[in-house]
């Protein structure tokens, strides 16, 4: 039976806490964020990562992106960073932009893409960023819904889409929805737009050149 709770989970220590038990035993949690609510499961564990993707019946090879509690730890994901990521993240974190950097050695393939890269943003929303900081690392940010089907903005069509399969429901309300994360690589000639979305890419270029300038 899954644990549903419907009360404000930013406004609830102990709820947060059932959350973040339930991820380190395995289970799925359904979380708000800035844009839409996301399904969570331990990136590290192998087991509950192949089962985040059953239950969403995700395609096996498509990279899962993650929510870290800081800038540091989302960072600490990447093999080498490029300074560019460092402004992007100096600018426009905790925000809707999730930056691809390469992923450094031994994290699982699931959250990796086939060019080597691995996806992570920092998000505005207190219960995303509490569950990855009391989790000790990131938390998946895949939205929460059946591949090939609309990203939930209320907690009913999250449980519409998974219900017993999630152990625990946070209720944030309704979500703003909208445009999703954008998503931007890096290559040697420059940024690369993965994904165009809440931050655009006018944005993004005037940070970086603005960098250039300092």
């Amino acid at each position: 039976m899954s644990d549903a709770i419907s009360k404000a989970a930013s406004d609830d220590a102990g709820v947060i806490a059932e959350a973040i038990r339930a991820l380190r035993e395995g289970e799925l949690v359904v979380y708000p964020t800035e844009t839409f609510y996301a399904l969570g499961a331990d990136p590290f564990s192998e087991a509950a990562l192949a089962r985040l993707f059953e239950v969403k019946g995700r395609e096996p090879g498509k990279a899962v992106a993650l929510i870290a509690a800081d800038t540091v730890s989302a960072l600490s994901l990447a093999r080498e960073i490029p300074a560019d990521a460092r402004r992007l993240a100096d600018a426009f974190w905790p925000g809707p932009l999730t930056i691809v950097v390469n992923a450094r050695a031994g994290l699982p393939a699931g959250l990796i893409g086939t060019d080597g890269g691995i996806g992570v943003r920092v998000s505005p929303h207190p219960t995303a960023r509490a569950l990855a900081a009391g989790l000790g690392h990131p938390v998946t940010a895949t939205s929460a819904n059946l591949s090939g089907h609309l990203a939930a903005i209320t907690l009913g069509e999250a449980r519409a889409a998974f219900g017993e399969k999630v152990k625990v429901y946070l209720d944030g309300g309704t979500l703003a929805g909208g445009a999703p994360s954008t998503l931007v690589g890096f290559e040697a000639e420059g940024f690369r737009m993965i994904r165009n979305g809440a931050v655009s890419e006018r944005e993004i270029a005037a940070v970086l050149e603005a960098g250039k300038c300092e």
